[in-house]
């Protein structure tokens, strides 16, 4: 009886031990996510929206493809800003693009279309922000990036910037797509260096 008693002591303490173990672990992960970063290589950049439903990101099935998109869509914005908008409106789904938002575009890339070329490799300010081509560009995941259920933050480094800049998604549980909420990385970055009187 002393050893069944003793072995059932045991048993529980250990069991008692995993499960407070699991209990901790799962409260530590709790709004965290993983940092994880996703590339992706464009051949050449959308100008319409063919051309931007032809490429296979355009399923649209991951928070990183949409998000990819998005600044290769921006990149458009000097050359025909309506055909942009289009696209736009192709990847915010249900949604359209505001007047405001229109208006924020407007604001954020007119005479400094170089600011959405930033985000994509071998773009400098010593080169004017010409990138690579194929153009690449990586997307960034951070801890908190899917904290709210069908929604997700996304982030994208510039190098014009010191700290990355996000873009706001949305998912549409009956369709499994994610589209653009709002573009958030937009800020201003160093300017090229031909434009810099201090360069």
């Amino acid at each position: 009886m002393g050893l069944f008693d003793s072995l059932k002591r045991m048993a529980e303490s250990a069991v008692k031990k995993e499960v407070s173990q699991a209990v901790n672990e799962a409260v530590s992960s709790i709004g965290k996510g993983r940092n994880h970063t996703e590339e992706f290589s464009f051949a050449s950049l959308p100008t319409n929206l063919s051309e931007l439903q032809a490429l296979p990101e355009a399923k649209l099935d991951t928070a990183f493809k949409t998000a990819a998109l998005t600044v290769a869509v921006l990149c458009n914005y000097e050359k025909n800003a309506d055909a942009t908008y289009e696209m736009l409106n192709f990847l915010k789904g249900p949604a359209d693009v505001s007047t405001y938002e229109k208006q924020f575009i407007k604001e954020r890339l007119s005479g400094k279309i170089y600011k959405a070329f930033a985000f994509f490799d071998g773009a400098t300010t010593a080169n004017g922000y010409k990138p690579n081509t194929p153009y690449k560009i990586s997307i960034i995941e951070n801890p908190y990036s899917f904290d709210n259920e069908n929604w997700a933050t996304l982030w994208v480094k510039s190098n014009g910037a010191d700290n990355p800049q996000s873009i706001k998604l949305r998912k549409k549980p009956s369709t499994g797509e994610w589209f653009l909420n709002d573009i958030q990385c937009l800020s201003d970055i160093r300017v090229p260096a031909e434009e810099d009187p201090w360069a």
